[in-house]
């Protein structure tokens, strides 16, 4: 069980207990995610403390915890209690999650550490089915896409394909998006976070349309830019420099080499091509119930793993001009990279015509 591996760590670290509050935390230790539930893990037990807005949820939903209903807004005096009660004096805590007062509250009670990745770390070596999970959620997200090519045409605007995405999202099944979709296009492509606006869809752009879904409590997360009709030279150039790093850094994932490396990978093929200046963000980061590594960057040192799923999201963004981003999810599997994304890397080339 997962908790059990927390509660190992808990007895290796010499810790009392841990409280959690942070949504995805919660959830993947098999509590519930609301904002009013604090999960506290000991070596020995586990304790929801909950408000009545989760009553029947609490019981409906989760098991094997003891369960301590508390007066909404008087979480933290009643953990107090409890911990007192059981003489718990030293505390690890989530460094995202609880408020900066309920911190000096606990530092000013309690023996506080932050493990500030601890929870990370366990999380990030993925069971089969929670792999299996996120590549449903990549299948569906491949689906969605294939779905949205035949609907941009001239004339459209960003914020109306963005729309399309969140409704086939949910009509598909999904639970909620992962994050905001980006949609950039034209000049716009060149903003690695570019929000859909109003912007017209013009003949040549480059679209980068950015998005991923929750499916079952996992996320998935891809990346393609495609043209509108016939682009310049320069954004086909940079397209296919970004496919080659894409790809590269997507080959050269296995177990045992670092995240910095597998960085380096992409980083080398685009600054070769002198774009180095212009891919202006990390490699990528963890898959999972979000907030998961590793990150790959050029300064994380974390050595990659079986069963870690991550993302690969090389790009170039060209101030004024535009901007390739392509994306694929990819899991350790037998020690190798393997994407989990299907939806094709070559360019595509969209339709001209709004109607």
């Amino acid at each position: 069980m997962r908790i059990e591996k927390l509660q190992q760590l808990l007895n290796e670290s010499g810790k009392d207990a841990i409280i959690i509050k942070n949504r995805e935390n919660k959830k993947y230790f098999g509590s519930l995610g609301g904002s009013g539930i604090y999960l506290v893990v000991t070596p020995s037990s586990q304790v929801q403390f909950f408000d009545g807005r989760y009553r029947q949820e609490i019981k409906d939903l989760t098991n094997g915890f003891e369960n301590v209903e508390v007066p909404q807004g008087s979480y933290l005096p009643k953990i107090f209690d409890w911990l007192n009660q059981q003489k718990m004096t030293d505390l690890a805590i989530e460094p995202n999650g609880l408020s900066i007062q309920e911190y000096r509250a606990l530092a000013d009670s309690f023996d506080v550490e932050i493990w500030s990745s601890q929870i990370q770390e366990l999380r990030a070596i993925k069971s089969q089915e929670e792999i299996q999970l996120i590549q449903n959620a990549c299948a569906v997200t491949d689906e969605i896409f294939a779905e949205l090519i035949p609907e941009i045409k001239v004339g459209m605007q960003e914020n109306e394909l963005g729309a399309l995405i969140h409704y086939l999202s949910l009509k598909k099944g999904a639970t909620a998006m992962a994050f905001d979709p980006i949609v950039a296009s034209g000049p716009r492509s060149a903003l690695p976070h570019g929000r859909p606006t109003q912007r017209v869809f013009t003949a040549g752009d480059f679209i980068t349309i950015d998005f991923g879904i929750v499916l079952d409590d996992y996320q998935s997360d891809m990346t393609r830019t495609v043209s509108l009709g016939e682009a310049t030279q320069e954004l086909r150039t940079i397209y296919q420099v970004v496919k080659e790093a894409q790809q590269a850094a997507s080959d050269f994932i296995r177990e045992g080499v670092t995240s910095q490396e597998v960085d380096a990978v992409a980083r080398k093929i685009i600054s070769a091509a002198g774009y180095g200046d212009y891919f202006s963000h990390g490699l990528g980061h963890g898959i999972g119930m979000g907030g998961d590594v590793p990150i790959l960057n050029p300064k994380s040192q974390m050595v990659l793993k079986e069963h870690m799923v991550m993302s690969v999201e090389p790009g170039i963004y060209l101030p004024g001009v535009g901007g390739v981003r392509i994306e694929d999810d990819v899991v350790i599997r037998n020690g190798i990279g393997v994407p989990l994304n299907q939806t094709t890397k070559e360019l595509l080339t969209v339709g001209e015509c709004y109607v």
